[in-house]
């Protein structure tokens, strides 16, 4: 058993709330030898340090193990939810409902970071407004800066674009939702008809605009969703994008709110 802890990790309390849920990306009737805890953490490791899969800590599991593990809570299942995704999702809303509040939230706030890519990344786009090459991630959060809609894109796909592709990847979840915060980048009728499409006539788009040109001024609820951002950002692995596949640095933020909201809880 590892005796050095890392300030990656988090407890075995926190991690037995996952561990259920974990357990069904078995797929072999032989003994498990390895400790879900130490190739959980051994990611968490990776993904706040950003150091290579070969590189982690020899007290880890070895890192093909690793990465086996984790390329199980990747993929998707039928419903083309990961683990990951679904680990999330009971995170947000148990985070949620601990404040007395229902699990789906009425209000969402959405944005999208755009993400320059290494050379190990297969996938990348250009983004002309921000002269940027590689992915965009487009999250929709709550007012507490939950995250409810991940999407991960291209960078030449549009803001507008990327957000409707993260509300049609939770559809079923956001069936409660009124108003959908932006700002002007969002701004056009296609935009707002496609979100009455995706989630309902009900839902209506709120463009937030600055008072004044040319002034700083945080605008009402709009830096929720940059300190969202913000949070991800604390991990060197999403500081650029390294993956070869878009699927894995949508998984990677997922893992990274999830491991939040564990030390949270």
């Amino acid at each position: 058993m590892r005796t050095k802890r890392y300030p990656s990790d988090i407890s075995r309390e926190q991690f037995g709330q996952l561990l259920p849920l974990l357990e069904q990306a078995r797929r072999k009737t032989k003994p498990r030898t390895v400790d879900l805890y130490e190739v959980f953490c051994a990611v968490l490791y990776l993904l706040r340090t950003g150091c290579q899969w070969r590189a982690l800590p020899s007290d880890f599991p070895k890192w093909r193990t690793v990465h086996s593990y984790f390329a199980q809570w990747s993929e998707p299942g039928q419903d083309g939810v990961s683990l990951l995704e679904r680990a999330l999702k009971n995170q947000v809303g148990a985070a949620r409902e601990r404040q007395g509040r229902n699990a789906s939230s009425t209000l969402l706030i959405v944005d999208a970071q755009r993400v320059k890519n290494t050379d190990t990344a297969d996938l990348k786009g250009y983004d002309a407004g921000q002269k940027v090459s590689g992915i965009k991630r487009h999250i929709a959060v709550d007012t507490q800066g939950l995250p409810h809609a991940v999407a991960v894109t291209t960078a030449e796909v549009t803001d507008r674009k990327g957000a409707l592709q993260a509300f049609k990847r939770r559809k079923a979840a956001l069936n409660r939702v009124q108003s959908v915060l932006t700002d002007s980048s969002y701004t056009g009728e296609p935009f707002a008809r496609g979100v009455r499409e995706v989630l309902g006539e009900q839902v209506t788009v709120q463009i937030a605009k600055r008072s004044e040109l040319h002034t700083f001024k945080v605008m009402p609820k709009r830096w929720v969703v940059e300190r969202s951002f913000a949070w991800l950002d604390k991990n060197r692995r999403l500081s650029k994008n390294r993956e070869r596949w878009l699927n894995t640095s949508l998984q990677f933020v997922h893992l990274a709110f999830l491991a939040l909201l564990l030390r949270r809880s």
